[in-house]
């Protein structure tokens, strides 16, 4: 046995019943490339024809080296595959532990596909010089790494023009593929750049490397199977690689291909009780060729004798079972039952009984399967992209795969749970909302490690440039007690993801003075706001400031301190609505006198904007600000004052809007009116007479002065309590779809809360350039929405399922 044809046979103790999933089905040409085999698409119910015939078949495997080349050298072990955890996978991780791979698997990310680690060993100077489009393509690929466009045009160009050089390919697929290690049909091309180039050693280091990356990759296993058959002349290095890829995508549901090529195998090889045994091991668990298969294992049993069915441990214990029946009826101990078999009625042999056993046990089996199948077909069959690509999938598949995990939690198998989340983050792995709920379920379960695997790898690999990952891990981290791992997630936001980003600020601000560094959390912010004042024009400046003054007062009860905060905003004309909200907000709480008069001078400045006074803030922000000071002066101001704002609201706002909603009632009772005149006469098309829905014409007016006023949605949807400081800027948007926030509800709170209404800032997101030169981000998010209601938080700031 070769050197390379050892690591290929280095594997875990071969599983009886293994247990998997994920991955494999139909591709997508910008990221996996043409299978070698005859698989067809996603609904693809082709069978492997097995003749169960007595007549040997002619065998085609083919020995391309018995010998293949030493790969004594290489850092990766066939054991490496991530063992998140032994009792899950049944894998023994010491031979990673010695060769330096994490035992989560994490390490052999930077380890193996970081872009440093495999750079040719001879240096960049033994790689021919580039051409131009080589080096043009290079420098958007340096610039923006997430431009897949660039990487796929990259990588073409280099096989076109530097076919035989394989420090080049070795290049460009070692940094393409440490961005984007789930890719396995680029993994399936680099092996056989290498293959084609007679570098075998290395064909199996490309091979266990992707097998690492992309671990529950049904067709990255079929891929190396199919490898191992044509390289390898030792049937049981062979078996020991299918069962190393069982053991984690044996029980997906879409894994009959791979499970074809093994029976495939085993018919070359005739060994008829190995190939009964992995029909009886696939009829275990629900699978798209349930029924073929158990088809396939009645007809094997057909046209074999059981004796060759049967495998060494079965025989031996039947064998066993027939001794001690010897024994009892030597003994005189033969039970009724056996009596009642031997009557002359039920003339039945022996051989007879053992195959209807044989097969009734097995039927078992099936139906089991078969009632669970029943259970997730739906959702299986809402599973539309399987596999990994940049492009983000749509809406219903992403709730589809949260009612598929809420299903699978409801039940009793953490293993289901666990293969059924590493499936998912397959297809979603560019989705942080997913890897924040399998961090959170795995820490529900009581497994830390898996928890803190899954967590590694969303920061470190998938979603690493998104910044709500990394301010999830900041909490996790703390709650965990790692404060220094806290700390550094914080600080990453703010120096390279998303500089300014005030819901990190806040949040990392008061995680210091839950440690007891109170004057840490206010230098936070006095450096983030001294950057801030030297940016022009800068947005995230009054909602910093605001925030602040609000931190001073109501945590550290610096009152004064507070209010000079905002006097100093105030007096250097940053006159702005979160800025006047504070105030006014800080008057609401203080003891009397009220500095009514010096609010009313601000309100006005800012909600009557002149020639000589522009105000940059939108009609909405500015009736939203009038309308918390019409509150505030029915609290605290006299008959005077609320007079003067009362009118100056009716003047600006309300006049306004009654004319913009006459405009709107006469269209709509135009359309009211001709509706009416086409059901008189009957006259227009068929279905005209239902297509306006009921009252559509009676719509009630969005403000009435004699209802009462009815302020706008921001300013009465208040924040429970200082600590929802999640209402300030928070929630990155989910890439789901949220009702919109209603334009107008009742008072329904005291002013004594203050209004979560600062808008949420723009975080940057991955953006993947996609072919033809769209860009699309990953994943594209929908609209942020300000909670509807003050509701509890979570303690990781929202619910993630």
């Amino acid at each position: 046995m070769g050197d390379s044809e050892t690591v290929v046979a280095q594997s875990s103790a071969i599983q009886e019943h293994p247990s998997t999933t994920v991955n494999g089905d139909t591709m997508d040409v910008d990221n996996a490339i043409p299978h070698d085999d005859d698989r067809g698409s996603a609904g693809r119910s082709k069978a492997t024809d097995v003749n169960f015939s007595n007549e040997a078949p002619s065998s085609t495997t083919q020995d391309v080296s018995e010998n293949p080349a030493s790969i004594a050298n290489t850092s990766v072990d066939s054991s490496h595959v991530p063992a998140y955890h032994s009792s899950v996978n049944g894998n023994d991780s010491s031979d990673a532990k010695t060769l330096g791979i994490s035992e989560n698997g994490v390490g052999s990310y930077d380890e193996h596909n970081s872009a440093s680690a495999n750079q040719p060993h001879d240096g960049v100077s033994a790689i021919a010089a580039l051409s131009p489009e080589e080096e043009r393509l290079w420098s958007i690929v340096n610039t923006n790494s997430l431009d897949f466009t660039a990487w796929t045009a990259l990588i073409e160009e280099i096989e076109k023009t530097a076919e035989d050089n394989i420090l080049k390919i070795r290049k460009v697929y070692d940094t393409f593929l440490a961005e984007f290690p789930l890719c396995y049909g680029y993994w399936k091309k680099y092996a056989d750049h290498e293959a084609r180039l007679g570098f075998l050693d290395k064909v199996v280091e490309v091979y266990e490397r992707a097998v690492h990356g992309v671990t529950y990759s049904v067709d990255m296993w079929l891929h190396y199977c199919v490898f191992a058959i044509h390289t390898y002349g030792d049937p049981d290095t062979v078996r020991r690689l299918f069962e190393r890829g069982l053991a984690y995508v044996g029980t997906d549901y879409l894994s009959f291909p791979l499970w074809d090529k093994y029976i495939e195998y085993e018919y070359q090889q005739q060994q008829w009780s190995n190939l009964a045994m992995i029909y009886t091991r696939i009829l275990e668990h629900p699978n798209q060729q349930l029924d073929r298969y158990y088809n396939s294992l009645r007809e094997l049993i057909a046209s074999r004798p059981l004796s060759e069915l049967k495998t060494p441990e079965e025989v031996a214990a039947a064998t066993n079972s027939k001794e001690e029946a010897t024994i009892e009826e030597s003994e005189g101990e033969v039970h009724p039952d056996t009596v009642e078999k031997e009557k002359p009625s039920k003339p039945v042999s022996e051989e007879a009984e053992e195959v209807e056993s044989y097969i009734a046990i097995r039927e078992e089996l099936y139906k089991k399967a078969k009632e669970f199948d029943s259970k997730i077909i739906d959702f299986e069959t809402g599973i539309r992209r399987p596999y990994f690509h940049v492009r983000p999938l749509n809406v219903t598949e992403l709730e589809n795969w949260h009612n598929y995990l809420d299903f699978m939690e409801g039940g009793d198998d953490f293993n289901k749970v666990f293969k059924l989340y590493e499936r998912c983050l397959i297809a979603c792995a560019n989705y942080p909302e997913f890897w924040i709920r399998y961090v959170l379920c795995m820490e529900a379960s009581g497994s830390m490690d898996l928890a803190e695997n899954a967590l590694a790898r969303a920061t470190q690999v998938f979603v690493k440039r998104q910044p709500e990952i990394h301010l999830f891990a900041a909490r996790f981290r703390e709650h965990g007690g790692d404060i220094v791992g806290a700390r550094a997630s914080y600080n990453l936001v703010h120096t390279e993801l998303s500089p300014g980003l005030l819901e990190a600020i806040i949040k990392h601000a008061n995680m210091e003075h839950r440690l007891g560094n109170p004057e840490e959390a206010c230098s936070l912010y006095e450096q983030t706001i001294a950057i801030e004042k030297g940016k022009e024009h800068s947005q995230t400046l009054p909602l910093l400031l605001a925030q602040y003054s609000r931190f001073m007062y109501l945590v550290l009860g610096r009152v004064e301190k507070a209010r000079e905060i905002l006097d100093e905003a105030l007096e250097s004309n940053q006159i702005s609505k979160p800025l006047l909200e504070a105030l006014i907000h800080m008057e609401s709480i203080q003891s009397l006198p009220k500095q009514i008069n010096r609010l009313d001078s601000l309100v006005e400045k800012f909600i009557a904007p002149g020639p000589d006074n522009p105000n940059p803030a939108s009609y909405i922000e500015r009736e939203e600000l009038s309308s918390i000071f019409l509150e505030f002066l029915d609290l605290f101001g006299d008959t005077q004052t609320i007079k003067k704002a009362d009118n100056r609201h009716s003047k600006l706002f309300v006049h306004h809007k009654s004319a913009t909603e006459s405009k709107k009632r006469h269209m709509e009772g135009y359309l009211v009116s001709e509706r009416a005149k086409l059901a008189k006469t009957g006259g227009g098309s068929p279905g005209t007479h239902n297509q306006w829905p009921a009252g559509y014409g009676v719509q009630p007016q969005v403000w009435s002065q004699a209802q009462g006023q009815q302020w706008p949605a921001t300013y009465t949807q208040q924040a429970a309590a200082y600590g929802t400081y999640n209402a300030y800027g928070s929630g990155y948007a989910q890439p789901q779809p949220q009702a919109p926030a209603p334009t107008s509800v009742p008072q329904a709170a005291a002013y004594a809360t203050y209004p979560a209404s600062y808008p949420v800032q723009a975080v940057p997101q991955q953006v993947y350039t996609q072919p033809g030169g769209a860009v699309a981000a990953a994943p594209a998010p929908a609209p942020a929405q300000q909670p509807t209601a003050a509701a509890p938080q979570s303690y990781y700031g929202t619910p993630y399922y």
